[in-house]
């Protein structure tokens, strides 16, 4: 990085550190120049002659501006580099052990007066990337080794072998810190080569201490971890628990945004993505724990952080204006804050005028009581704390998201119910969580840089992120109600007389939500307000489905119907002119969970679906993408078997005459155009997490059929079509080799198929049993598809699965 530092060996015109077309160009001009001292002569040969004299002596140049001052001044004027070659050599001579660093930190303020205003423009202007941008500055500066020479500032403190350790002073460290933000910014290739030295990245983090220094090293730590190969390991970090642990409230918020990338697994917002082969491929190569899976269990670890998390993102927050002002405000300051990072330095100058005048307080709490007589009042709108909180807010989400995800999720599970998460959540919903204005059209950048949402959005979808996690197939799910809630749930088992769930039982009602509604209550009236267009419809969605998820809860199912739910998903999927097909999808799957096993749903459906023309919307709707629907195709299927077998119900006889859906899917023919479909639409190299729905969809339908004797006729019926369509053996051949990959898939024994079986209500054993038989090599069996594809089309030796 730059030619500041250079090795002995390489001091030669020809491989003198020329990593780019400019550097080529400067020691070109640098070499090929009249010079004042050579009295109009070209001294190339003297510069050649010093250099090879230096090297024959042992006394090589060690940086790039001990080249001859004059000549550095001479090519300045043409190169146009501003004296910035003059200023690096001052502060090298100046920056020696026990030199005096005042004059240090007046030569870097000069340096830094020359780099900043190129760092703003990239921010606040331009906003383009550092290769479609030219920053003539701070390429001279790394290029000379400035880059190289703070690193070595900062961090000689930590060579030295004198027991008394010099001392840096805090602006000098914020001053340095700050010009190589600005040169990671500016400058291509600075932030990968600070990434590439370890022992920089910890020593960084031993910085975080000082609350001086904090914003700065945290700005540069997250580019730094953005662009760094290898994940870091936190519990490399000296003393990782006492420097958490010494974090304020605010510091432990902007930690988060640092925090996220050493917990996240790569890829992980594309997981679907990224085809089940390969990730299967993957994990046999990784067997042990990723990085990112053991700085998890060192963050859980630390005494006391996840209980900080908690208060941290209940934590409420006044409003200090009306709403129509704080949308007002936002106008103007939305134009040029690019990211929480420069709100950041404007709530700490706040809090830094807030200290003179208060002591002994929260900053948050001085920087409030300040602002009526702060100068800052007239530049710095008041609703800007309230962005700032949510701000922090929704890296904190982040954070207990992804470990609600890990592997000890049943750990944080048990620590966020003790430190009340959710009823916390609860008492900041309508004021700050679901806020009636949201300002939509700004842009500010969250925790992933590829995310353009302003923070009130990203609040909402890391908020609903966080309640389908905790959700989803969780007991603790029901810390979401409130007791009244809960005392309905119990009602409606009295009433059907069925037994509680075990889960409802053991909810510890002290940690339940308080007041009139719970949270999953307050999020159904929210969605049924949400525009059509609204892209939360998917996240809402998801949130309350995941509530569902799991054994199949009457109860719950009711709880929810009697708040309208239903035909508030029927009226999206036929009647709002809904577009997005992940809208569409989520709303399939949660009308899935909602109707599954349930005469009632079903009688409700068919009430609202009351004419022909909205049924035949509806199933457009399904059949236009069957990978979305597949999961909903799969509820009926599965409700019908059951009804089928409750005759002596009268409600569930009268059900099954009315209703259109149940008698459409009654039809064998058309259970059977969906698992011809169905088999049709995937095979083993484009499974993904979210197709893969589809095979067990499929297999759903054969097992019922083979559980009514019927599985040879299902069979047969495919091998007509095939035939029918001209490609014989093609679909067969492709559905074993797709029961193939099940196996491999679903019985590797770290695969949890207990999901399988909960949904479905058919024991994971009949799951094995019916796969086995499907591709069982005897073609005399009448229930194996070798049977039924003819000798010529037979492709089953070939191994399409790869390891």
């Amino acid at each position: 990085m730059g030619i500041f530092c250079i090795n002995h060996s390489s001091l030669n015109p020809q491989n003198f550190l020329l990593r780019t077309v400019q550097e080529k160009e400067i020691m070109a001009t640098l070499l090929g120049s009249e010079s004042p001292w050579t009295g109009g002569k070209r001294s190339s040969r003297n510069i050649i002659a010093k250099i090879t004299h230096s090297q024959i002596a042992g006394q090589g140049f060690s940086r790039g501006t001990q080249l001859p001052e004059a000549l550095l001044q001479e090519r300045d004027k043409r190169a146009k580099w501003h004296g910035i070659p003059e200023l690096l050599q001052k502060l090298h001579e100046s920056s020696h052990p026990n030199s005096d660093l005042s004059h240090t930190h007046s030569v870097l303020k000069e340096l830094s007066s020359l780099l900043s205003m190129e760092a703003m423009s990239f921010v606040t202007e331009d906003r383009k990337s550092a290769q479609e941008s030219t920053f003539p500055n701070t390429y001279t500066f790394d290029l000379f080794g400035g880059v190289d020479l703070l690193v070595e500032i900062l961090m000689r403190p930590t060579l030295t072998m004198q027991k008394k350790k010099p001392q840096m002073n805090d602006d000098l460290v914020k001053d340095c810190l700050s010009v190589l933000y600005n040169c990671c910014i500016c400058t291509e290739g600075v932030t990968k080569s600070l990434a590439a030295r370890d022992d920089f990245v910890l020593f960084l983090f031993t910085l975080m201490t000082n609350k001086k220094t904090f914003l700065q090293t945290a700005t540069l730590i997250e580019d730094i971890l953005g662009v760094k190969k290898d994940m870091i390991q936190l519990e490399g970090i000296p003393n990782l628990s006492g420097l958490v642990q010494s974090f304020d409230q605010q510091q432990l918020a902007n930690f988060c945004r640092i925090l996220s990338v050493t917990i996240s697994e790569p890829d992980v917002r594309n997981d679907d993505k990224h085809t089940l082969l390969a990730k299967n491929a993957q994990q046999k190569r990784n067997a042990s724990p990723s990085r990112a899976e053991v700085n998890q269990v060192t963050l859980l670890n630390i005494p006391g952080f996840i209980e900080r998390l908690c208060k941290l993102a209940t934590r409420k927050v006044s409003e200090a204006t009306g709403a129509s002002n704080f949308l007002q405000e936002l106008e103007d300051w939305y134009t040029w804050l690019d990211n929480a990072l420069v709100l950041d330095a404007l709530m700490q100058m706040a809090t830094e005028e807030a200290e003179h005048s208060s002591t002994g307080q929260h900053p948050l709490c001085s920087y409030e009581s300040s602002m009526a007589t702060s100068p800052l009042r007239h530049r710095l709108p008041q609703s800007m704390k309230i962005v700032h909180e949510i701000m922090y807010k929704v890296e904190v989400l982040y954070v207990l998201c992804v470990l609600l995800m890990g592997r000890q999720r049943n750990q944080v599970h048990k620590m966020l119910a003790e430190f009340r998460l959710i009823p916390g959540l609860n008492n900041l919903f309508d004021k700050l969580i679901w806020r009636k204005y949201t300002s939509s059209d700004h842009v500010v950048h969250g925790q992933n840089e590829n995310c353009d949402c302003s923070p009130e959005i990203s609040f909402k979808i890391q908020f609903l992120r966080l309640l389908q996690s905790f959700s989803d197939h969780h007991e603790n799910k029901y810390l979401l109600l409130n007791s009244q809630e809960l005392n309905e749930l119990s009602a409606i088992s009295l009433k059907a007389n069925i037994p509680e769930v075990e889960a409802l039982v053991n909810t510890d009602r002290s940690l339940v939500c308080d007041g009139k509604k719970g949270l999953l209550t307050r999020l159904l009236a929210v969605m049924k307000r949400e525009p059509p267009d609204s892209s939360f419809r998917f996240w809402q969605a998801r949130a309350v489905e995941s509530f569902l998820r799991g054994a199949t809860s009457y109860a719950d199912q009711m709880f929810l119907l009697k708040r309208g739910l239903l035909e508030h998903i029927l009226f999206c999927i036929i009647d709002s002119g809904c577009k997005s097909r992940d809208v569409l999808q989520s709303y399939f799957d949660l009308l899935g969970e909602l109707m599954k096993f349930n005469i009632d749903a079903f009688k409700r459906f068919n009430k609202y679906v009351s004419t022909d023309d909205k049924f035949q919307t509806f199933m457009t709707q399904i059949n236009s993408s069957l990978v979305d629907s597949n999961m909903l195709v799969r509820c009926i299927v599965l409700s019908l078997d059951r009804f089928e077998s409750q005759t002596e119900d009268v409600k569930v006889v009268e059900v099954l005459s009315e209703c259109c859906l149940l008698s459409y899917m009654a039809r064998v023919e058309n259970r059977l155009s969906f698992l011809f479909r169905l088999v049709n639409v995937i095979n083993v190299q484009t499974l993904t997490q979210e197709n893969v729905s589809c095979l067990n969809t499929s297999l759903v339908v054969l097992m019922l059929a083979r559980r009514r004797g019927k599985l040879p006729f299902y069979l047969n019926t495919l091998r007509e079509k095939e035939y029918a369509e001209k490609y014989p053996g093609c679909l067969l051949n492709n559905f074993h080799n797709l029961l193939r990959f099940w196996q491999r898939h679903y019985l590797n024994k770290d695969k949890d198929s207990t999901c399988l079986e909960n949904s479905s209500c058919i024991p994971f054993d009949y799951w094995k049993e019916t796969v086995s038989v499907l591709l069982g090599s005897d073609r005399t069996s009448l229930c194996a598809i070798a049977s039924y594809i003819d000798e010529p089309f037979m492709e089953l030796d070939r191994d399409l699965l790869e390891d």
